[in-house]
């Protein structure tokens, strides 16, 4: 039975409403080693049976939209529980090579349809441009997302890793409800171009890896223990004197959370929630007891003094390393 203990948030002011966390699906198909279909269901329909209601994919998760497929086998018998984030503009070979970013207005359109295909659907709830195209004016790849609103294919507009300039851009063409960048204890980076303009102009934040990547639950002391084919091998921050590093702020996490009662990654969420009340992490797991885990983060209360306390902590033990190799790296803040 569906329930609904998990509380709701309000992304943007155009009414879309989601449970105060998410769920990332990206790893359920891709980037983190191997996963199980079967496994990777039983998880999403739990979420649903916990009110977790808002599910992550992208048309690049995965060969071919593997993982928006995976989500049509929920989404064929659930979909009106679900409120189904995807994305578009990073564009894959079918071997999984990365082509470059597109956001001209006609690829817009057809990656809309090729996406509503593979989930299944006639609508898709919120709709990202997942890379912005710094080669086509925003303005231009906002109007084609705003036609596909008109068209009834989307409900909601979206953007990720977009600089705040580009951000007030795309909000003249169209309302932007929601605006998707990795935000943690251990990136921060936000807080000084982006999130102010989301405040601004009354846009919802979408927290991706809340958990920094899972190295803030403390379960990564080495890369020796991550799949061969698992992208975290070839991160900056998991390598070398970076991983020793940052293990220190781990430790840090880990006391702090012992003080509380709580997990390490229930903190990293609990903190998340409280930076603001229209800001929604999404971390994602293919295991239902982490999904719980996660889910319970929503009952952590944290004053003001213990986030102040927090964020000195955090202050002492900076994050070591780029985010993404170089190539990623250059996609992001345009």
């Amino acid at each position: 039975m569906t329930t609904t203990s998990i509380p709701r948030r309000r992304l943007g002011t155009q009414g879309l409403e989601v449970s105060a966390i998410g769920l990332g699906c990206m790893g359920m198909s891709d980037f983190y080693g191997p996963a199980d279909d079967a496994v990777s269901l039983a998880v999403l329909n739990h979420a649903l049976d916990i009110g977790v209601n808002f599910l992550d994919t992208a048309d690049m998760y995965g060969l071919n939209g593997a993982n928006e497929r995976l989500l049509a086998q929920l989404l064929r018998t659930r979909r009106s529980e679900v409120i189904i984030a995807t994305k578009f503009g990073n564009v894959r070979a079918s071997d999984g090579s990365f082509l470059g970013v597109n956001g001209r207005p006609d690829y817009v359109i057809s990656a809309c349809d090729a996406s509503l295909q593979r989930l299944g659907v006639d609508h898709i709830d919120l709709y990202y441009q997942h890379r912005v195209d710094r080669n086509v004016p925003i303005e231009d790849t906002v109007g084609a997302m705003a036609e596909l609103v008109k068209a009834g294919k989307v409900r909601f507009l979206g953007m990720s890793e977009a600089a705040s300039s580009t951000l007030r851009r795309a909000a003249q063409v169209h309302p932007i409800s929601a605006l998707q960048s990795e935000y943690s204890m251990w990136t921060r980076e936000i807080e000084r171009d982006a999130l102010p303009v989301c405040n601004e102009l009354g846009i919802g934040l979408v927290a991706y890896a809340p958990l920094g990547r899972g190295f803030l639950t403390g379960a990564i002391q080495s890369t020796d223990t991550l799949a061969p084919n698992d992208w975290r091998r070839t991160n900056p921050r998991f390598q070398g004197d970076n991983l020793e590093s940052n293990l220190r702020l781990v430790d840090a996490v880990n006391d702090i959370a012992r003080t509380h009662g709580c997990t390490p990654a229930q903190l990293a969420l609990a903190w998340l929630l409280h930076r603001g009340p229209d800001i929604v992490p999404i971390p994602g797991t293919r295991r239902i007891e982490r999904l719980d885990e996660n889910a319970a983060a929503t009952a952590i209360t944290l004053n003001d003094a213990q986030m102040s306390a927090i964020d000195s902590v955090l202050a002492d033990r900076p994050v070591a390393g780029a985010r993404y190799a170089a190539a990623g790296m250059a996609t992001l803040n345009a």
